[in-house]
Formats: structure tokens, C-alpha cells, sequence
């Protein structure tokens, strides 16, 4: 299959890259390797960096950063938006349904077991109404593109997307690095994207707010591998960062402490997972949560963004029914497809996947962050057999998609500028109103041939330009 490369048809340059091709080419080569280093020590003194665990030593690392930008046209950027939002529309739809009637799996169009019996359906939040009857506030697509129109969805992220940080602040060091190239074109600004979040945050306050609507980022604290995202963005929002000891619930209400006494919290937007949030309703040794939370919760004290069992929807297994929830929740047909997926669970698929493991793709149905993958065309002979082991040992575990052709743009590798593959996260609200920030965050593989982006996976990232006509 022909790899898409999203600068060149051929030896032609694509209409989006025209400005940029004309900057590339009268810019001096040594300049260029200077903005490099230059970038780099920007990124070290800010400490944009990521934690990878399970490593011994230094495990925090420096997230590669490539001053090649990547860039949409705005015709191009009306189909992914129009896309991502009706697909946020409908990962609501679904799991506010799931939480009550079930009428898609009444219906019969998605199994029952794969929803209720999942690890990330949380009972606890059954018959809960949350404001605006929004679960996932911030939900990130993880798409590919493989031709000039065709881009394909390959997870949704329903729980607490990260990366917007470096979304940010890849625009923030281009900007500051080549303000000329910025005046010469008209480039969407992301910059707003921490003001719209709070608004969003504040649009889904409780019916039991009074006043200006307090929000808080709940964090769990400087050993987490996203802290850094965690205090940026609560800073860019002008919210507290706060931890687990820093709030307490009192009657019907959740209080943060601060030097002037208690402050009633209305909304809380945690970037911790489900099973750390209140230690009465989840796991009881958690050191993390706030104990009686979902008590308040469930009376309507507080919102919690996103709400306890989103991760039900961007489940991989779940994912696969996606396109049929925008048909029964929507009336609409897909603008984004799914890639083809097998599900490991069933015979006849397992038995196509075993056949064609060197291949495929296969992830863990639960795995993130690109660990626990295997992508066959990379793989050796004995790491396919070791997988097919897994496979069988715990089948409804996996599931198996074909090795895309993922497209490229043009990187700033040692040996100069190269097509190197990337795939795309952008970033969509949903409160009051659904907005999607026109950017996001381009993952690029900086390794030849690699189809890896994830940065614990050696992955770099790369600033996205969407172009205004």
C-alpha cells in the first residue's frame, strides 16, 4: 500500500505547504539546526518531560520536538471537525444510555456483556443524572490519515486525554521562534483552548451552585507521569491544582482547604482514574481520592469532569460499534470511519488473526500509551509466536487491526528534513456548547519506518497548523 505523504504529490507540493516549502527552502540549513537546539533547550528549561515506568534510573525524559509543523488546509479541518464533534455527540449519547434504559443493547446492536461486565462500567454511577447529561468533557480522537480525504479513527479517549500541554506549548515555542513565518500566514490560534476549558468546566456546574461556579483540577500529585500537564493547564486556567488531602466533604458539598478556611468546590475536573476517587465507593486503601465523594455527587453537589464510567466508551472492543451509535443516537451517518478491527473473543476472528498476526496490529483491549502492542510487520518471528500465545491464553483481551499505511510529513531528522509517519489527537469540549480546538497534538515516529508515535514509545511531537481560508 502507497504511503500518503501530506507535503508532496509526487514532486509537487501540496497547496497547504506552499508557504512553508517557500520558507524551508530560503532558510539556511545551519539556521535551521540552530532553531533545533534551540527548541530542545526550550523544552528542557520549561520541563516539558514525561515520566516512563517500569524503568530503572533517570525515568524522566525529554519529549522529542520537531519544529516541522503540520498543516490543514481549512477545508480539510471542516471535515475532521464536523467528524470529531458528532463523535463526542454520540460517545455522550451512549454512555448517558448505558447508565440508564440500555436501549442500544436492547435493541440488540451492541451485546450486553461487553458493556455491563466491562472493567470500566462503574455501577456506582447508575441512574446518576450529571449536568447536562455530559459524562466525557474533553474527549480526544486518535486519528490516522492514509489519502488526500481518507482519515480513519483509531480510538477514542473518553476519560482524561492527555497531551494538550504539549499542544500548547509547541505553538507557544514556534511562535516565539519564527514570529516572521506566523505574520506571512493566517494560522488558527490554539491559544484559547485553557479559557475554553474553564468555560466548559463552568457550563457543567451543578443545579446546586450558587454564584460563580468554583472549578478545581484534581491531580495526584508531582510522581504522576502527566504532572506537568496537570499544574500547566490548572495554571493557563487560573484554577487550583489540588490533591486528595486538599478536599474534604462536608453535608452535601465538597470543600477545598485554603489558608482563609473552607471553599465549596462545584466542579472538578480529576485527572485521576475511577478506582482512586473515593476510597468509601471504589477501592477502600486508595490515598488519592476524597472520601464520601460520590455521595455529593450522586445529590447533585458536585460535577466531576469527566464523570466516573466514561471509560466505558472508549473502550477498544466498544470502539468497534461506534459508527452504529452515531447511526442510533444521531440518525447520521459516519463522517470518520473506524479502521477494520477483529475482535480476538470471537472463533472466526481469532482464528484470522492467528493466521495473520505478522500483519496486523493487536492491542490489548484495555492498554494505552502504545505498551502491550504488536505490530506484526515489525516483529520477529519468535515476538509474533510469544503474542499469539497471549492471544490465546485470554482472547476477549485483544483486538487486531490491518497495518495502515499511515501518511507522513516532512521532519527535522539528523540527516536533514524526511518523511517521517504521524497520527493526530485533537481535542474536543463538551459542555453547554461542543467545541473543537482547531489544532491539536501530531504525534510523529522519529524513527525510519517506525508507525509508533507514542512518547513512551520514542514518539515525538510536532506543532498543527490549520490554515484560515
Amino acid at each position: 500500500m502507497a504511503t500518503f505523504n501530506e507535503m508532496y504529490d509526487g514532486e509537487t507540493v501540496r497547496p497547504a505547504y506552499e508557504a512553508l516549502n517557500r520558507w524551508v527552502n530560503s532558510t539556511p540549513p545551519e539556521l535551521l539546526a540552530q532553531k533545533k537546539e534551540e527548541a530542545e533547550a526550550l523544552f528542557r528549561r520549561i520541563g516539558i518531560t514525561f515520566a516512563v515506568y517500569g524503568e530503572g534510573g533517570d525515568t524522566e525524559r525529554l519529549i522529542p520536538f520537531d519544529m516541522m509543523p503540520r498543516v490543514f488546509t481549512e477545508a480539510e479541518w471542516r471535515k475532521l471537525e464536523r467528524g470529531v464533534k458528532q463523535r463526542a455527540r454520540a460517545l455522550n449519547a451512549f454512555l448517558y444510555d448505558v447508565y440508564h434504559r440500555g436501549e442500544i443493547i436492547r435493541a440488540g446492536i451492541i451485546p450486553a456483556d461487553l458493556v455491563y461486565h466491562n472493567e470500566a462500567y462503574e455501577p456506582a454511577v447508575v441512574g446518576i443524572d450529571p449536568p447536562r447529561n455530559v459524562y466525557s468533557h474533553i474527549v480526544g480522537i486518535d486519528l490516522v490519515r492514509t489519502g488526500p480525504g481518507d482519515f480513519f479513527v483509531l480510538e477514542d479517549n473518553c476519560r482524561t486525554p492527555s497531551g494538550v500541554s504539549y499542544m500548547l506549548e509547541n505553538r507557544e515555542i514556534m511562535m516565539r521562534m519564527f514570529p516572521d513565518l506566523f505574520k506571512s500566514m493566517r494560522i488558527a490560534p490554539v491559544d484559547d483552548y485553557p479559557n475554553r476549558l474553564r468555560r466548559t468546566l463552568a457550563s457543567v456546574a451543578p443545579m446546586k451552585c450558587d454564584g460563580t461556579p468554583v472549578s478545581v483540577l484534581l491531580s495526584p500529585g508531582s510522581f504522576n507521569s502527566a504532572y506537568y500537564e496537570h499544574s500547566f493547564l490548572a495554571d493557563q486556567m487560573g484554577i487550583e491544582i489540588v490533591e486528595g488531602q486538599d478536599l474534604f466533604v462536608q453535608g452535601d458539598f465538597v470543600y477545598m482547604r485554603t489558608t482563609e478556611g473552607p471553599q465549596k468546590v462545584d466542579v472538578i475536573y480529576r485527572r485521576i482514574d475511577d478506582s482512586f476517587l473515593d476510597p468509601l465507593c471504589f477501592r477502600p486503601d486508595s490515598m488519592l481520592g476524597v472520601p464520601g465523594l460520590m455521595n455529593v455527587y450522586r445529590s447533585g453537589g458536585v460535577a466531576i469532569a469527566s464523570a466516573p464510567g466514561a471509560g466505558v466508551a472508549d473502550d477498544k472492543a466498544v470502539y468497534i460499534y461506534v459508527p452504529e451509535m452515531i447511526r442510533f443516537y444521531l440518525g447520521e451517518e459516519p463522517v470518520l470511519n473506524n479502521v477494520q478491527t477483529y475482535k480476538c473473543g470471537e472463533p472466526e476472528d481469532r482464528k484470522y488473526v492467528l493466521e495473520n498476526l505478522k500483519d496486523l496490529v493487536v492491542k490489548e483491549v484495555h492498554g494505552s500509551g502504545g505498551y502491550g502492542m504488536l505490530v506484526g510487520p515489525r516483529s520477529t518471528k519468535e515476538e509474533i509466536e510469544a503474542y499469539a500465545e497471549r492471544i490465546k491464553a485470554d482472547p476477549s483481551d485483544f483486538i487486531a487491526q490491518p497495518t495502515l499505511a499511515l501518511s507522513t510529513c516532512p521532519t527535522f531528522v539528523d540527516e536533514g528534513i524526511a518523511p517521517r509517519h504521524v497520527d493526530l489527537r485533537p481535542y474536543c469540549l463538551v459542555g453547554q456548547e461542543v467545541h473543537l480546538c482547531p489544532g491539536g497534538l501530531t504525534r510523529v515516529a522519529m524513527t525510519e519506518g517506525s508507525l509508533v508515535v507514542n512518547s513512551s514509545q520514542g514518539g515525538g511531537v510536532k506543532d498543527t497548523w490549520v490554515l484560515a481560508d
